[in-house]
Protein backbone atom coordinates (compact mmCIF):
# COMPACT_ATOMS: atom_id res chain seq x y z
CA UNK A 1 0.00 0.00 0.00
CA UNK A 2 1.20 3.52 -0.78
CA UNK A 3 3.05 5.39 1.94
CA UNK A 4 2.16 9.03 1.63
CA UNK A 5 3.99 11.78 3.46
CA UNK A 6 3.35 15.44 2.90
CA UNK A 7 4.57 17.64 5.72
CA UNK A 8 4.57 21.35 6.33
CA UNK A 9 7.60 23.43 7.12
CA UNK A 10 8.54 25.58 10.08
CA UNK A 11 6.58 28.72 9.30
CA UNK A 12 3.57 26.82 8.05
CA UNK A 13 2.90 25.30 11.46
CA UNK A 14 1.65 28.74 12.46
CA UNK A 15 -0.71 28.96 9.50
CA UNK A 16 -3.88 28.20 11.41
CA UNK A 17 -7.49 29.16 10.99
CA UNK A 18 -8.33 32.15 13.16
CA UNK A 19 -11.29 31.36 15.39
CA UNK A 20 -11.01 34.62 17.27
CA UNK A 21 -9.78 37.52 15.17
CA UNK A 22 -6.25 38.58 16.01
CA UNK A 23 -5.08 42.03 15.09
CA UNK A 24 -7.96 42.58 12.67
CA UNK A 25 -7.47 39.34 10.74
CA UNK A 26 -10.36 38.37 8.51
CA UNK A 27 -11.32 35.59 6.15
CA UNK A 28 -11.44 37.52 2.88
CA UNK A 29 -8.74 39.29 0.92
CA UNK A 30 -8.47 43.10 1.20
CA UNK A 31 -9.67 45.25 -1.66
CA UNK A 32 -6.73 46.71 -3.60
CA UNK A 33 -6.53 50.44 -4.17
CA UNK A 34 -6.65 50.19 -7.97
CA UNK A 35 -6.65 47.94 -11.00
CA UNK A 36 -3.80 45.42 -11.24
CA UNK A 37 -0.78 46.51 -13.27
CA UNK A 38 -0.23 43.92 -16.06
CA UNK A 39 3.52 44.61 -15.89
CA UNK A 40 3.75 44.10 -12.13
CA UNK A 41 6.03 41.71 -10.29
CA UNK A 42 4.48 40.23 -7.14
CA UNK A 43 6.71 38.78 -4.44
CA UNK A 44 5.32 35.99 -2.25
CA UNK A 45 7.17 34.74 0.82
CA UNK A 46 7.25 30.96 1.12
CA UNK A 47 8.99 28.85 3.74
CA UNK A 48 10.12 25.49 2.41
CA UNK A 49 12.23 25.54 -0.76
CA UNK A 50 12.31 22.37 -2.88
CA UNK A 51 15.60 20.54 -3.30
CA UNK A 52 14.92 20.15 -7.03
CA UNK A 53 12.00 20.73 -9.41
CA UNK A 54 11.36 17.17 -10.59
CA UNK A 55 7.64 16.99 -9.91
CA UNK A 56 7.42 13.43 -11.18
CA UNK A 57 10.01 11.86 -8.87
CA UNK A 58 10.49 14.18 -5.88
CA UNK A 59 7.99 14.13 -3.02
CA UNK A 60 7.14 17.09 -0.82
CA UNK A 61 4.52 19.81 -0.56
CA UNK A 62 6.97 22.48 -1.76
CA UNK A 63 6.63 21.28 -5.37
CA UNK A 64 2.85 20.84 -5.38
CA UNK A 65 2.46 24.29 -3.86
CA UNK A 66 4.02 26.21 -6.74
CA UNK A 67 4.30 23.92 -9.78
CA UNK A 68 0.84 22.38 -10.12
CA UNK A 69 -1.63 24.73 -11.87
CA UNK A 70 1.04 27.38 -12.44
CA UNK A 71 3.54 25.40 -14.53
CA UNK A 72 2.08 21.91 -15.00
CA UNK A 73 -1.52 20.87 -15.53
CA UNK A 74 -3.60 17.73 -15.80
CA UNK A 75 -6.80 16.85 -17.61
CA UNK A 76 -8.64 18.05 -14.51
CA UNK A 77 -7.74 20.26 -11.57
CA UNK A 78 -9.08 20.97 -8.11
CA UNK A 79 -10.29 24.29 -6.76
CA UNK A 80 -9.02 25.48 -3.38
CA UNK A 81 -12.37 24.32 -1.99
CA UNK A 82 -11.56 20.80 -3.28
CA UNK A 83 -14.02 20.78 -6.18
CA UNK A 84 -12.83 19.03 -9.37
CA UNK A 85 -12.94 21.03 -12.62
CA UNK A 86 -11.80 20.51 -16.23
CA UNK A 87 -8.32 21.77 -17.16
CA UNK A 88 -6.55 20.34 -20.23
CA UNK A 89 -9.76 18.45 -20.87
CA UNK A 90 -12.59 20.80 -21.72
CA UNK A 91 -15.11 18.09 -20.81
CA UNK A 92 -15.22 14.62 -19.27
CA UNK A 93 -17.73 11.88 -18.55
CA UNK A 94 -17.80 8.90 -16.20
CA UNK A 95 -19.81 5.78 -16.97
CA UNK A 96 -22.52 4.77 -14.51
CA UNK A 97 -20.60 1.66 -13.53
CA UNK A 98 -17.51 3.74 -12.72
CA UNK A 99 -15.28 1.79 -15.11
CA UNK A 100 -14.86 4.19 -18.03
CA UNK A 101 -13.61 7.79 -17.92
CA UNK A 102 -13.64 9.78 -21.17
CA UNK A 103 -11.84 13.13 -21.51
CA UNK A 104 -12.06 15.51 -24.47
CA UNK A 105 -8.61 17.08 -24.79
CA UNK A 106 -8.57 20.81 -25.49
CA UNK A 107 -7.34 21.93 -28.89
CA UNK A 108 -4.94 24.81 -29.36
CA UNK A 109 -2.88 24.09 -26.22
CA UNK A 110 0.89 24.43 -26.47
CA UNK A 111 3.72 23.57 -24.14
CA UNK A 112 6.12 26.27 -23.00
CA UNK A 113 8.61 25.22 -25.67
CA UNK A 114 5.98 25.91 -28.35
CA UNK A 115 5.07 22.30 -29.15
CA UNK A 116 1.41 21.38 -29.47
CA UNK A 117 -0.40 19.26 -26.89
CA UNK A 118 -1.83 16.13 -28.49
CA UNK A 119 -4.05 13.33 -27.15
CA UNK A 120 -1.05 11.03 -27.59
CA UNK A 121 0.89 13.20 -25.13
CA UNK A 122 -1.89 12.57 -22.63
CA UNK A 123 -1.84 8.82 -23.23
CA UNK A 124 1.95 8.70 -22.96
CA UNK A 125 2.04 10.84 -19.78
CA UNK A 126 -0.56 8.78 -17.92
CA UNK A 127 0.78 5.44 -19.13
CA UNK A 128 4.32 6.40 -18.14
CA UNK A 129 3.12 7.53 -14.72
CA UNK A 130 1.30 4.22 -14.25
CA UNK A 131 4.24 2.10 -15.41
CA UNK A 132 7.00 3.88 -13.47
CA UNK A 133 6.94 3.01 -9.75
CA UNK A 134 9.54 5.70 -9.02
CA UNK A 135 7.06 8.40 -10.03
CA UNK A 136 5.12 9.98 -7.17
CA UNK A 137 1.63 8.43 -6.83
CA UNK A 138 2.26 5.95 -9.65
CA UNK A 139 0.41 3.21 -7.80
CA UNK A 140 -2.71 5.37 -7.65
CA UNK A 141 -3.29 4.45 -11.30
CA UNK A 142 -3.12 0.70 -10.58
CA UNK A 143 -6.80 0.13 -11.37
CA UNK A 144 -6.45 1.68 -14.83
CA UNK A 145 -6.25 -1.22 -17.29
CA UNK A 146 -5.99 0.77 -20.53
CA UNK A 147 -5.43 4.33 -21.74
CA UNK A 148 -6.38 5.02 -25.35
CA UNK A 149 -7.05 7.95 -27.66
CA UNK A 150 -9.47 8.33 -30.52
CA UNK A 151 -9.53 11.77 -32.07
CA UNK A 152 -9.50 14.26 -29.20
CA UNK A 153 -11.03 11.81 -26.73
CA UNK A 154 -8.79 9.97 -24.26
CA UNK A 155 -10.42 7.02 -22.51
CA UNK A 156 -9.32 5.38 -19.28
CA UNK A 157 -10.76 1.93 -18.61
CA UNK A 158 -10.63 0.51 -15.07
CA UNK A 159 -10.62 -3.02 -13.70
CA UNK A 160 -12.91 -1.90 -10.86
CA UNK A 161 -14.37 1.42 -9.71
CA UNK A 162 -12.00 3.91 -8.08
CA UNK A 163 -13.76 6.76 -6.30
CA UNK A 164 -10.42 8.59 -6.00
CA UNK A 165 -9.40 8.48 -9.67
CA UNK A 166 -10.50 11.99 -10.61
CA UNK A 167 -8.81 13.28 -7.47
CA UNK A 168 -5.66 11.38 -8.43
CA UNK A 169 -5.71 13.02 -11.86
CA UNK A 170 -5.67 16.46 -10.24
CA UNK A 171 -2.31 15.61 -8.67
CA UNK A 172 1.16 14.37 -9.60
CA UNK A 173 0.03 11.19 -11.38
CA UNK A 174 -2.27 13.18 -13.68
CA UNK A 175 0.18 15.82 -14.92
CA UNK A 176 0.66 15.97 -18.69
CA UNK A 177 4.09 16.23 -20.32
CA UNK A 178 5.28 16.32 -23.93
CA UNK A 179 6.22 12.87 -25.21
CA UNK A 180 9.90 12.73 -26.11
CA UNK A 181 10.75 15.98 -24.34
CA UNK A 182 14.30 15.96 -22.95
CA UNK A 183 13.87 18.83 -20.45
CA UNK A 184 15.87 18.26 -17.27
CA UNK A 185 12.96 18.38 -14.83
CA UNK A 186 15.26 18.78 -11.84
CA UNK A 187 16.29 22.28 -12.89
CA UNK A 188 13.93 23.30 -15.71
CA UNK A 189 10.27 22.90 -16.70
CA UNK A 190 8.11 22.52 -19.79
CA UNK A 191 4.43 22.57 -18.96
CA UNK A 192 1.21 24.02 -20.31
CA UNK A 193 0.35 26.38 -17.44
CA UNK A 194 -0.13 30.16 -17.28
CA UNK A 195 3.47 30.71 -16.18
CA UNK A 196 6.88 29.64 -17.41
CA UNK A 197 9.88 29.04 -15.17
CA UNK A 198 12.07 32.13 -15.57
CA UNK A 199 14.80 31.49 -13.01
CA UNK A 200 15.74 29.70 -9.82
CA UNK A 201 18.31 31.09 -7.42
CA UNK A 202 18.73 28.24 -4.97
CA UNK A 203 18.53 29.39 -1.39
CA UNK A 204 16.77 32.58 -2.44
CA UNK A 205 13.88 32.55 -4.92
CA UNK A 206 12.04 30.99 -7.85
CA UNK A 207 10.65 33.31 -10.51
CA UNK A 208 7.71 32.62 -12.83
CA UNK A 209 6.99 34.70 -15.94
CA UNK A 210 3.59 35.06 -17.60
CA UNK A 211 3.08 32.61 -20.46
CA UNK A 212 1.82 34.82 -23.28
CA UNK A 213 0.89 31.75 -25.34
CA UNK A 214 -1.31 30.30 -22.60
CA UNK A 215 -4.51 28.61 -23.82
CA UNK A 216 -6.70 30.16 -21.11
CA UNK A 217 -7.03 33.55 -19.47
CA UNK A 218 -3.57 35.14 -19.22
CA UNK A 219 -2.01 35.58 -15.82
CA UNK A 220 -2.76 38.92 -14.16
CA UNK A 221 0.88 39.75 -13.39
CA UNK A 222 3.95 39.66 -15.60
CA UNK A 223 6.02 37.99 -12.91
CA UNK A 224 5.63 36.09 -9.66
CA UNK A 225 8.63 35.85 -7.35
CA UNK A 226 8.52 33.13 -4.70
CA UNK A 227 10.98 34.30 -2.06
CA UNK A 228 12.10 31.61 0.38
CA UNK A 229 12.50 33.16 3.81
CA UNK A 230 12.28 30.48 6.52
CA UNK A 231 12.62 32.84 9.49
CA UNK A 232 9.32 34.55 10.32
CA UNK A 233 10.89 37.69 11.80
CA UNK A 234 13.06 38.13 8.72
CA UNK A 235 9.98 37.68 6.53
CA UNK A 236 8.03 40.34 8.45
CA UNK A 237 10.99 42.72 8.18
CA UNK A 238 11.14 42.10 4.43
CA UNK A 239 7.43 42.86 4.09
CA UNK A 240 7.64 46.06 6.13
CA UNK A 241 10.63 47.14 4.02
CA UNK A 242 8.53 46.71 0.86
CA UNK A 243 10.52 43.72 -0.39
CA UNK A 244 7.68 41.17 -0.11
CA UNK A 245 4.01 41.66 -1.06
CA UNK A 246 2.50 38.54 0.52
CA UNK A 247 3.54 36.53 3.55
CA UNK A 248 2.35 32.93 3.67
CA UNK A 249 3.08 30.67 6.64
CA UNK A 250 2.35 33.72 8.76
CA UNK A 251 2.24 33.66 12.55
CA UNK A 252 -1.14 35.08 13.56
CA UNK A 253 0.29 36.43 16.81
CA UNK A 254 2.32 38.94 14.74
CA UNK A 255 -0.75 40.45 13.08
CA UNK A 256 -0.63 43.68 15.07
CA UNK A 257 3.00 44.25 14.11
CA UNK A 258 2.56 43.72 10.39
CA UNK A 259 -0.67 45.71 10.21
CA UNK A 260 0.65 48.66 12.23
CA UNK A 261 1.54 50.92 9.29
CA UNK A 262 -1.64 50.14 7.34
CA UNK A 263 0.13 48.62 4.33
CA UNK A 264 -0.79 45.00 5.14
CA UNK A 265 -3.80 43.10 6.30
CA UNK A 266 -3.85 39.61 7.81
CA UNK A 267 -6.35 37.32 6.08
CA UNK A 268 -7.20 33.69 6.62
CA UNK A 269 -8.70 30.70 4.89
CA UNK A 270 -9.34 27.04 5.67
CA UNK A 271 -7.05 24.17 4.75
CA UNK A 272 -6.63 20.42 5.12
CA UNK A 273 -3.54 20.76 7.35
CA UNK A 274 -3.61 18.39 10.32
CA UNK A 275 -1.33 18.89 13.32
CA UNK A 276 -0.85 15.23 14.20
CA UNK A 277 0.56 13.76 17.39
CA UNK A 278 1.52 10.23 16.33
CA UNK A 279 1.70 7.49 18.97
CA UNK A 280 3.73 4.36 18.29
CA UNK A 281 1.34 1.63 19.37
CA UNK A 282 4.01 -1.02 18.75
CA UNK A 283 6.01 0.30 21.71
CA UNK A 284 5.13 -0.13 25.39
CA UNK A 285 3.44 1.57 27.15
CA UNK A 286 1.74 3.08 24.08
CA UNK A 287 0.55 -0.36 23.05
CA UNK A 288 -2.02 0.04 25.85
CA UNK A 289 -5.09 1.93 24.62
CA UNK A 290 -5.61 3.30 28.14
CA UNK A 291 -2.28 5.10 27.98
CA UNK A 292 -3.04 6.56 24.57
CA UNK A 293 -6.46 7.69 25.76
CA UNK A 294 -4.91 9.24 28.86
CA UNK A 295 -2.56 11.28 26.70
CA UNK A 296 -5.44 12.53 24.59
CA UNK A 297 -7.58 13.41 27.62
CA UNK A 298 -4.65 15.31 29.12
CA UNK A 299 -4.38 17.61 26.10
CA UNK A 300 -6.48 20.77 26.14
CA UNK A 301 -6.95 21.52 22.44
CA UNK A 302 -8.50 24.91 23.12
CA UNK A 303 -5.41 25.89 25.09
CA UNK A 304 -3.25 24.91 22.13
CA UNK A 305 -5.27 27.22 19.88
CA UNK A 306 -4.95 30.00 22.44
CA UNK A 307 -1.21 29.53 22.73
CA UNK A 308 -0.78 29.72 18.97
CA UNK A 309 -3.09 32.71 18.68
CA UNK A 310 -5.14 30.94 16.03
CA UNK A 311 -6.53 27.60 15.03
CA UNK A 312 -9.46 25.22 14.91
CA UNK A 313 -9.69 22.08 17.01
CA UNK A 314 -9.67 18.67 15.35
CA UNK A 315 -10.30 15.32 17.03
CA UNK A 316 -10.04 12.89 14.12
CA UNK A 317 -8.03 12.15 10.97
CA UNK A 318 -10.35 13.88 8.47
CA UNK A 319 -10.53 17.71 8.34
CA UNK A 320 -13.71 19.64 7.43
CA UNK A 321 -12.73 20.19 3.78
CA UNK A 322 -12.41 16.47 3.07
CA UNK A 323 -15.13 13.86 2.45
CA UNK A 324 -16.05 11.94 5.58
CA UNK A 325 -15.51 14.73 8.11
CA UNK A 326 -17.38 14.44 11.38
CA UNK A 327 -16.92 16.39 14.60
CA UNK A 328 -15.35 13.79 16.88
CA UNK A 329 -14.85 15.98 19.94
CA UNK A 330 -17.20 13.68 21.87
CA UNK A 331 -14.68 10.81 21.65
CA UNK A 332 -12.11 12.23 24.07
CA UNK A 333 -13.12 15.43 25.88
CA UNK A 334 -10.42 17.17 27.88
CA UNK A 335 -10.38 15.55 31.32
CA UNK A 336 -7.07 15.47 33.25
CA UNK A 337 -8.62 13.59 36.18
CA UNK A 338 -9.84 10.82 33.88
CA UNK A 339 -6.36 10.77 32.32
CA UNK A 340 -4.78 10.16 35.72
CA UNK A 341 -7.26 7.39 36.48
CA UNK A 342 -6.52 5.67 33.15
CA UNK A 343 -2.79 5.79 33.80
CA UNK A 344 -3.34 4.27 37.23
CA UNK A 345 -5.46 1.48 35.74
CA UNK A 346 -2.70 0.75 33.22
CA UNK A 347 -0.08 0.80 35.99
CA UNK A 348 1.62 3.53 33.99
CA UNK A 349 1.92 6.36 36.48
CA UNK A 350 4.95 8.67 36.42
CA UNK A 351 5.68 7.91 32.77
CA UNK A 352 8.70 9.19 30.86
CA UNK A 353 8.04 9.59 27.13
CA UNK A 354 10.01 11.13 24.25
CA UNK A 355 8.50 13.42 21.62
CA UNK A 356 10.52 13.36 18.38
CA UNK A 357 9.89 16.43 16.25
CA UNK A 358 11.60 17.89 13.16
CA UNK A 359 13.80 20.81 14.21
CA UNK A 360 12.25 23.25 11.75
CA UNK A 361 9.04 23.44 13.81
CA UNK A 362 8.60 26.21 16.38
CA UNK A 363 8.67 25.35 20.07
CA UNK A 364 5.05 26.29 20.84
CA UNK A 365 3.49 22.84 20.41
CA UNK A 366 6.21 20.95 22.36
CA UNK A 367 6.06 23.48 25.18
CA UNK A 368 2.30 23.12 25.52
CA UNK A 369 2.48 19.33 25.42
CA UNK A 370 5.25 19.21 28.04
CA UNK A 371 3.19 21.39 30.37
CA UNK A 372 -0.14 19.64 29.88
CA UNK A 373 1.20 16.08 30.13
CA UNK A 374 3.15 16.97 33.27
CA UNK A 375 -0.15 17.75 34.98
CA UNK A 376 -1.16 14.08 34.73
CA UNK A 377 2.23 12.67 35.70
CA UNK A 378 3.83 12.24 32.28
CA UNK A 379 7.33 13.63 31.83
CA UNK A 380 7.85 14.50 28.18
CA UNK A 381 11.34 14.83 26.77
CA UNK A 382 11.48 16.72 23.47
CA UNK A 383 13.98 15.42 20.91
CA UNK A 384 14.28 18.04 18.15
CA UNK A 385 16.09 16.43 15.21
CA UNK A 386 17.10 17.39 11.70
CA UNK A 387 14.53 16.37 9.12
CA UNK A 388 16.68 13.63 7.49
CA UNK A 389 17.06 12.07 10.94
CA UNK A 390 13.30 12.23 11.48
CA UNK A 391 12.72 10.60 8.11
CA UNK A 392 15.13 7.77 8.92
CA UNK A 393 14.21 7.15 12.55
CA UNK A 394 10.49 7.93 12.67
CA UNK A 395 9.13 7.65 9.15
CA UNK A 396 11.23 4.77 7.87
CA UNK A 397 12.26 2.78 10.94
CA UNK A 398 9.27 3.69 13.14
CA UNK A 399 11.71 4.06 16.00
CA UNK A 400 9.88 6.57 18.21
CA UNK A 401 7.33 6.93 21.00
CA UNK A 402 5.52 10.19 20.19
CA UNK A 403 6.05 12.43 17.18
CA UNK A 404 4.49 15.66 15.92
CA UNK A 405 4.26 16.88 12.33
CA UNK A 406 1.80 18.96 10.31
CA UNK A 407 0.36 16.77 7.54
CA UNK A 408 -0.85 19.04 4.74
CA UNK A 409 -2.16 16.69 2.04
CA UNK A 410 -5.85 16.58 1.19
CA UNK A 411 -7.71 13.27 1.28
CA UNK A 412 -4.88 11.31 2.86
CA UNK A 413 -7.00 9.01 5.05
CA UNK A 414 -5.35 6.11 3.23
CA UNK A 415 -2.45 6.38 5.68
CA UNK A 416 -4.71 5.14 8.47
CA UNK A 417 -5.59 2.10 6.35
CA UNK A 418 -1.92 1.31 5.80
CA UNK A 419 -0.33 -0.73 8.62
CA UNK A 420 3.12 -0.09 7.13
CA UNK A 421 2.83 3.68 7.49
CA UNK A 422 4.79 5.26 10.32
CA UNK A 423 1.59 5.77 12.35
CA UNK A 424 1.81 1.98 13.14
CA UNK A 425 -1.99 1.72 13.17
CA UNK A 426 -3.31 -1.65 12.00
CA UNK A 427 -7.08 -2.19 12.11
CA UNK A 428 -8.74 -4.56 9.58
CA UNK A 429 -12.14 -2.89 9.99
CA UNK A 430 -10.70 0.45 8.93
CA UNK A 431 -8.83 -1.12 6.04
CA UNK A 432 -12.01 -2.80 4.81
CA UNK A 433 -14.09 0.39 5.10
CA UNK A 434 -11.45 2.33 3.19
CA UNK A 435 -11.34 -0.35 0.49
CA UNK A 436 -15.13 -0.17 0.22
CA UNK A 437 -14.95 3.62 -0.13
CA UNK A 438 -12.59 3.26 -3.09
CA UNK A 439 -14.96 1.06 -5.10
CA UNK A 440 -18.12 2.98 -4.15
CA UNK A 441 -19.63 4.97 -7.03
CA UNK A 442 -21.88 7.23 -4.94
CA UNK A 443 -20.25 10.26 -3.28
CA UNK A 444 -22.53 10.11 -0.24
CA UNK A 445 -21.66 6.46 0.28
CA UNK A 446 -17.95 7.26 0.03
CA UNK A 447 -18.34 9.96 2.67
CA UNK A 448 -20.32 7.69 5.00
CA UNK A 449 -17.75 4.91 4.76
CA UNK A 450 -14.86 7.26 5.44
CA UNK A 451 -16.72 8.85 8.36
CA UNK A 452 -17.33 5.46 9.93
CA UNK A 453 -13.69 4.50 9.49
CA UNK A 454 -12.45 7.82 10.91
CA UNK A 455 -14.52 7.38 14.07
CA UNK A 456 -12.99 3.94 14.62
CA UNK A 457 -9.49 5.41 14.23
CA UNK A 458 -10.26 8.09 16.80
CA UNK A 459 -11.95 5.67 19.23
CA UNK A 460 -8.91 3.40 18.97
CA UNK A 461 -6.83 6.37 20.16
CA UNK A 462 -4.54 5.85 17.19
CA UNK A 463 -3.16 9.39 17.53
CA UNK A 464 -4.22 12.84 18.62
CA UNK A 465 -5.08 15.58 16.17
CA UNK A 466 -4.10 18.78 17.92
CA UNK A 467 -5.60 21.21 15.42
CA UNK A 468 -6.80 21.77 11.88
CA UNK A 469 -4.42 24.30 10.41
CA UNK A 470 -5.24 26.83 7.75
CA UNK A 471 -3.86 29.58 5.62
CA UNK A 472 -2.86 32.69 7.55
CA UNK A 473 -1.45 35.35 5.25
CA UNK A 474 -0.35 38.96 5.43
CA UNK A 475 -1.32 40.60 2.15
CA UNK A 476 -0.30 44.07 1.00
CA UNK A 477 -3.25 46.38 0.46
CA UNK A 478 -2.36 46.90 -3.21
CA UNK A 479 -2.44 43.15 -3.93
CA UNK A 480 -5.49 41.31 -5.29
CA UNK A 481 -6.34 37.75 -6.25
CA UNK A 482 -4.26 36.04 -3.57
CA UNK A 483 -5.72 32.59 -2.79
CA UNK A 484 -6.57 32.10 0.87
CA UNK A 485 -7.73 28.46 0.95
CA UNK A 486 -5.31 25.52 1.18
CA UNK A 487 -2.38 27.74 0.23
CA UNK A 488 0.06 25.34 1.88
CA UNK A 489 -0.96 22.64 -0.63
CA UNK A 490 -1.58 24.63 -3.82
CA UNK A 491 -0.94 28.28 -4.64
CA UNK A 492 -2.55 29.15 -7.95
CA UNK A 493 -1.00 32.52 -8.80
CA UNK A 494 -2.80 33.17 -12.10
CA UNK A 495 -5.05 35.89 -10.68
CA UNK A 496 -2.49 37.38 -8.32
CA UNK A 497 -2.02 41.04 -9.15
CA UNK A 498 -0.66 44.30 -7.77
CA UNK A 499 -1.92 47.82 -8.42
Amino acid sequence: MHRRLTLASAGVVAALLLTACTGGARDAEPEPAGSPDPDASVSVRLVLEPGNLNVRETSGAALDQILIDNIYQGLVTRTPEQEIEPALADDYTVSTDGLTYSFTVREGVTFHNGQELTPQDVVWSLQTAKDTPAYVDSERLAKVSSITAEGQVVTLTLTEPDSQLLWTLTGRAGLIFKEGDDTDLATAANGTGPFTLASWRQGDSIVFARNDAYWGEPATSAEIVFSYIPDTSAAVNAALAGEVDVLTGFDATLAERVEANGDFEVVTGPSTDKGTLAMNSLTAPLDDIRVREAIRRAIDHDAIIEALGAGETLYGPIPPLDPGYEDLSDVVPYDPEAARELLAEADAEDLDLTLTIPSFYPTTIPQVLVSQLAEVGITLEVDSVEFPVWLQDVYTNRDYELSFVLHTESRDFENWANPDYYFTYDEPRVQELYAQSLVATDEDEVSELLSEAARIVSEDMAADWLYNGASVLAVANNVSGMPTTNVNSRLDAAELGKS
